[in-house]
């Protein structure tokens, strides 16, 4: 089988040959396609190839349609709104996201942007500690929980809701349920979002519940910039003098909400959860070992478009 590597952002080049390894040693063909410049290129590249791996490229209907002997793609990586899921199952293609290979990265992230937003992005400002502050995680996945284990190590005290979790799940993993969102909010001094972006959490976190806040809170967000209002985030900014966001992909009104806020807000260059070089590793060997695993045995645990 052709396993096309379809990389704008490629892998580690210690990740590469590591893929080639597992996908060579069980009969396989790897070609890889990275930096490329036009998504014509993966177009193209993608019309003789069995299995795809990917991380942020787009796999949209017209890839899909090109692509007439695909039968897997998997997204290295935990998030999988890059793909086109419908499209895909009417193309019988079956889609499969890596999911916890990249958690530790963003969780480490999320701790990070905390701590720099409460030290006032390292500026010589007095700043403020976390330790004995609450920390409030929306979505209690592998992210979420490794969020809140880092976050008790500091003396935090930490609350979670999950609408796919019980709350005895939540207490197991070491977070006080919260009973709404509306009270996660209310009752944090930061928020961590760690949802995905679906139709129903699309701009789904806007002036309403981050004017919920206490006074002094920051909101977090490494999940995606989707899932904010941006208008009602800088709403909320304006009537909350004291409100702080961070997150790790900028959103469109990045550009005024620093001209207003200055300090109050920041994003990082590029999204950057997942980039650090053990995630890196980890997420293109586990989607070489899924596809190789779905050709041999037909496993599809993974599978995100069912």
């Amino acid at each position: 089988m052709k396993v096309l590597v379809a990389t704008q952002k490629p892998f580690a080049a210690v990740a590469v040959k590591g893929i080639k390894d597992i996908l060579e040693a069980a009969g396989h063909e790897v070609v890889l396609l990275e930096k490329y410049a036009a998504q014509g290129e993966l177009v193209a590249a993608v019309a003789d190839a069995e299995a795809m791996i990917i991380r942020s490229d787009k796999v949209d209907a017209q890839v899909l349609a090109a692509a007439r002997k695909l039968k897997i793609v998997v997204r290295a990586g935990a998030g999988y709104d890059n793909v086109d899921l419908q499209a895909a199952t009417d193309a019988g293609v079956v889609v499969m996201n890596t999911p916890g290979q990249n958690s530790n990265a963003v969780a480490e992230l999320a701790i990070a942007l905390m701590i720099f937003m409460a030290r006032t992005q390292f500026t010589p400002a007095t700043g403020s500690e976390i330790q004995g502050k609450t920390l409030g995680i929306q979505a209690f996945g592998n992210v979420g929980r490794l969020v809140g284990a880092k976050a008790a190590a500091l003396g935090m005290k930490v609350r979670a809701i999950d609408p796919f979790l019980p709350a005895e799940s939540i207490k197991a993993g070491g977070a006080e349920p919260a009973a709404t969102l509306e009270e996660l909010y209310s009752q944090s001094d930061y928020v961590s979002i760690h949802i995905p972006a679906t139709p129903q959490t699309v701009r789904s976190i806007g002036y309403e519940l981050i004017t919920r806040m206490p006074k002094g809170a920051t909101l977090i967000n490494t999940a995606r910039k989707e899932v904010i209002d941006e208008e009602g985030l800088e709403r909320a900014l304006e009537a909350r003098p004291d409100l702080k966001y961070v997150c790790d992909v900028a959103p469109d009104n990045y550009a005024a909400l620093q001209e207003k806020f200055g300090l109050r807000v920041f994003a990082t260059p590029k999204k950057m959860g997942a980039q650090t070089a053990e995630a890196n590793i980890n997420a293109g060997l586990a989607a070489a070992r899924q596809i190789a695993d779905f050709f041999a045995t037909g496993n599809t645990r993974f599978q995100v478009n069912k």
